[in-house]
């Protein structure tokens, strides 16, 4: 039993699309025996280069079901099935992040008609699904559309499976693709990791961490790890049977979070913010044994980064003015910014100059008084110098909306 299915999103950044069109045809290697095709609201824009693609405009997905509506028969529709798509990378990846956004694990073996056909039907000019079916007379109308691509492509299905006299060369392709290799854990463990700051934890079979980690790319750190030849990452590359992982989102809240739970990972910051001669400059810090840096930096292009804000604001080029809004020493306040996600806030309580907590809240609560706050603090274990200079250039920058703490 297969489900062929073809999935068009509105054209947002990767691992951020939604899906706007969706049709799964139910084959049961002789005829179909279900189907299901529906325009999807995404909640979001659709890019005008889908949208020319697609001929899907928002109007037409304003009244549509949203994905959470037709969850339940995307399940029915797939389910003991076998899910068949061309490249169906996308469109598995779409199903499963559309899933993740509800709660949902959705978990599917899979086959894709791009390999087979290049086993079967070898030396084409193409194997994009418009200039193959074309080339192999099979009809395609609505190209770029769902229920079009995913007709053609139960089509050219038919023809792979009847050239595979055997059985053969498709059997070994879903063998090949669902098997429990190392490759194919990997690629399972993998996949759906965010390429996102935040802590990472592989663990083995019974959820013990084995190792644990901040990254500044999620996703690529585990795959470098899996990739590795050192001897150092041996035993977790075999024993890891899952992954998971936090989000902290900005440089600040890593921190925090780092302060927080006692980790000490000191940064190197070579480079820092000097004022000379009316200018303000970056160097490395240990070329110069005199001055002590304004602010440090992790690079010569953060550095720079600064010294063009400070160049675009006026009042900054009175050195004692501009010193004065980065104290820190005898700040006694209620920072708000950015949380780690949509919809979230951070908020931070200094004292006497001493980071002292933090936590996060949702955007319609309300946190005035001390007595609401420390229900959903954070205490810091310790406060880092990392930490402090991290946060005066937060106040460079106008990051945070600073206020006097609430009684």
């Amino acid at each position: 039993m297969y489900s062929i299915i073809d999935i068009e999103s509105n054209g947002a950044g990767y691992r951020k699309e939604c899906i706007i069109d969706v049709a799964v045809y139910r084959y049961d290697g002789q005829k179909i025996v279900d189907q299901f095709i529906s325009l999807v609201n995404p909640e979001s824009d659709i890019t005008p280069f889908v949208q020319k693609l697609t001929n899907i405009t928002p109007k037409m997905v304003k009244t549509a079901p949203k994905f959470h509506e037709i969850a339940k028969r995307i399940v029915e529709i797939t389910a003991n099935t076998t899910l068949v798509g061309h490249n169906i990378d996308f469109d598995y990846r779409m199903l499963r992040q559309s899933f993740q956004r509800l709660g949902y694990e959705f978990k599917i073996n899979t086959l894709d008609t791009i390999p087979l056909a290049k086993k079967l039907i070898p030396d084409e000019a193409s194997y994009s699904l418009g200039k193959l079916v074309k080339s192999l007379g099979i009809p395609l109308t609505n190209h770029h559309r769902a229920e079009g691509d995913a007709r053609a492509t139960l089509e050219l299905f038919k023809l792979l499976v009847s050239k595979d006299t055997e059985n053969e060369i498709i059997q070994k392709q879903h063998d090949e693709t669902n098997a429990k290799s190392y490759i194919n854990k990997i690629k399972e463990l993998t996949q759906d990791l965010p390429n996102e700051k935040g802590f990472v934890y592989f663990q083995d079979g019974a959820g013990k961490i084995i190792c644990s980690d901040h990254v500044q790319d999620i996703n690529k750190f585990s795959k470098k790890v899996f990739n590795s030849k050192s001897k150092k990452w041996e035993t977790i590359q075999k024993n890891v049977e899952q992954i998971n992982y936090e989000l902290t989102g900005t440089d600040i809240i890593a921190k925090l979070i780092l302060n927080s739970k006692g980790i000490k990972k000191r940064e190197t910051l070579a480079f820092g913010l000097y004022h000379r001669n009316n200018k303000y400059l970056v160097e490395k810090n240990k070329l110069n044994k005199v001055e002590k840096p304004i602010l440090k930096f992790r690079s010569f292009t953060q550095g720079s980064k600064a010294v063009q804000f400070i160049g675009n604001l006026e009042e900054y080029n009175e050195i004692e003015v501009f010193k004065k809004k980065i104290e820190f020493r005898k700040r006694s306040e209620l920072w708000l910014g950015q949380g780690r996600k949509l919809g979230e806030k951070l908020f931070i309580i200094i004292e006497n100059g001493k980071v002292m907590s933090y936590g996060f809240y949702e955007l319609f609560t309300q946190i005035q008084t001390l007595s609401k706050i420390s229900k959903l603090k954070i205490d810091l274990q310790f406060q880092s110098t990392d930490l402090v200079n991290e946060l005066q250039l937060a106040l460079l920058r106008g990051d945070f909306e600073t206020l006097p703490l609430p009684k």
